[in-house]
């Protein structure tokens, strides 16, 4: 996250925005918070440190299992002092969130996004495969089409 801030500190502030998917959009809640931009979050983690606390140790990376890197205890903690208590101003906010993510409970991401526009999809996965249909509904979000 201190990678984030330090390489968004000369970005203006009319006109920019954060969106970010899963863990993703769990930093982009914690940027948005600390900026005042409007944020898209897709399938967002709600509790991170909770969710991913079972996966301290090596592990094989996602997209290419050859691959093998070390996630570390101290990185819950880490997790942890970037949870936004209370959202302000939630209608900044606009969150994509899919009854049918297998990974997230779309209960909890509606719940903890409460005031702000929601996309409630009945269906979908947790990477969005159908996000060439959301795409206009976040492009009119952002204010860039009509």
């Amino acid at each position: 996250m201190a990678l984030v801030r330090q390489g968004i500190a000369g970005w203006p502030a009319d006109g920019s925005a954060v969106l970010g998917s899963s863990l993703g959009g769990f930093y982009a809640t914690a940027v948005a918070q600390d900026t005042g931009w409007p944020a898209v979050l897709l399938n967002p983690a709600v509790d991170p440190a909770r969710d991913l606390a079972a996966y301290v140790g090596e592990l094989s990376a996602f997209h290419a299992p050859e691959e093998r890197f070390f996630f570390r205890a101290e990185y819950i903690d880490e997790l942890r002092g970037l949870v936004v208590p209370r959202i302000g101003h939630p209608e900044r906010l606009f969150a994509i969130i899919a009854k049918g993510d297998e990974l997230l409970d779309w209960r909890e991401m509606s719940a903890r996004y409460a005031g702000a526009q929601i996309r409630l999809l009945d269906g979908s996965d947790h990477a969005l495969s159908d996000f060439d249909e959301h795409l206009p509904h976040i492009l009119r979000f952002l204010k860039l089409a009509d």
